[in-house]
């Protein structure tokens, strides 16, 4: 439960936050939530990159079919050679994922008490 419940509330402070700051905004929105809901290092990644994942997707998703698949088709091409849209809006969702996953990461680590060499 902690684990979707994380991110949702990622990919939903996310999606706030994107709408009145710049797109970094998911960075500190990953890490309070998973300082809030403690989880396992892994856990906590992949909720932060899960979050931002599916938001970020589905929103160049949207974006690209509202000007008919024009932009990420020509961007694909350009960049990869390859005319589909659909390999921008993956790469879109995997760097956020990616930043917003190693943003949840390091408030993961937070949690982990230090270990003694002794």
């Amino acid at each position: 439960m902690k684990f979707i419940s994380s991110i949702l509330l990622i990919a939903l402070l996310s999606l706030v936050a994107g709408l009145y700051l710049r797109f970094w905004a998911l960075v500190p929105a990953a890490f309070v939530v998973s300082l809030l809901i403690p989880q396992p290092p892994g856990r906590s990644f992949l909720s932060g990159f899960l979050g931002v994942f599916l938001l970020w997707g589905c929103m160049a998703l949207y974006m690209d079919a509202a000007n008919n698949y024009i932009l990420g088709t020509r961007m694909s091409q350009m960049i990869f050679k390859v005319p589909s849209s659909l390999l921008m809006v993956g790469l879109t969702a995997l760097i956020g994922g990616l930043v917003s996953g190693m943003s949840a990461l390091t408030a993961s680590f937070i949690h982990q008490p230090a270990k003694s060499k002794e």
